[in-house]
């Protein structure tokens, strides 16, 4: 990409505090980016073919919104715990197989995305997270969510389309959590949590393509004791 092109975007984003450059073959983070570390508010690099996303990213203070999808990124530097006002991190389809323990630092976070990389353990340190509605995990290679899950204060949790076959009772007792997304997974019907069905704030549980038959949830001692009390779907 040319310079008068890059610089033709910086100076807008000097003015809006968006820098939006998608899907043009960049192969690292810009580093005139760094001029603009007071000024913006939301970076959008998605569809290009960034590796590293480097330390001075920690520079940026008054970013809410940082979005790299479609990269080629397998890390995330520890210096993104910086970002005290980042509500919005959006990493999906990149190669990322585990995160820092700064990401809790996050305290603003209320989207974390990462579908699509090759994650193989429930992220831990999460629980600091506490203005977090959506964490999007799917499309990973995630076998097991731990008992920590139940510290979460997420509103809904994506596990679409991981290799889960454990999940602990505890993810019953998330005080926020409404959706709870496992479809695709190797679940069988004796490793679901009756609690879900009976002590859980969970009012949508999304189960299709696991080791059984979804109409069989329904036989479970509790369902229909829950469906009478509150809106709880299965599908």
């Amino acid at each position: 990409m040319g310079n008068s092109a890059l610089k033709s975007h910086l100076e807008t984003s000097q003015k809006t505090g968006v820098f939006q450059l998608t899907g043009k073959g960049l192969q690292e983070f810009p580093e005139e980016l760094q001029r603009l570390t007071s000024n913006l508010r939301t970076v959008d690099l998605s569809g290009n073919k960034i590796e590293v996303l480097p330390a001075a990213i920690g520079n940026f203070l008054h970013l809410k919104s940082l979005t790299l999808n479609s990269n080629r990124l397998t890390s995330v530097p520890s210096e993104i715990g910086k970002l005290k006002k980042l509500e919005t991190l959006s990493l999906n389809g990149n190669r990322i197989q585990q995160l820092p323990p700064s990401l809790g630092q996050l305290k603003a976070l209320r989207t974390l995305s990462l579908a699509g990389n090759q994650i193989s353990d429930f992220p831990p340190g999460l629980a600091t997270l506490r203005q977090l509605d959506l964490l999007d995990l799917s499309r990973n290679q995630i076998q097991n969510v731990p008992a920590e899950v139940s510290e979460l204060q997420a509103i809904e949790i994506n596990l679409n389309q991981n290799q889960i076959s454990v999940l602990s009772a505890e993810v019953s007792q998330c005080p926020r959590l409404k959706v709870l997304r496992l479809e695709e997974n190797c679940l069988e019907l004796s490793s679901i949590p009756l609690s879900i069905l009976t002590d859980s704030q969970v009012s949508l549980f999304s189960v299709e393509g696991n080791l059984f038959e979804v109409k069989k949830l329904r036989d479970l001692e509790g369902y229909d004791k829950r469906q009478s009390k509150t809106q709880f779907r299965i599908h």
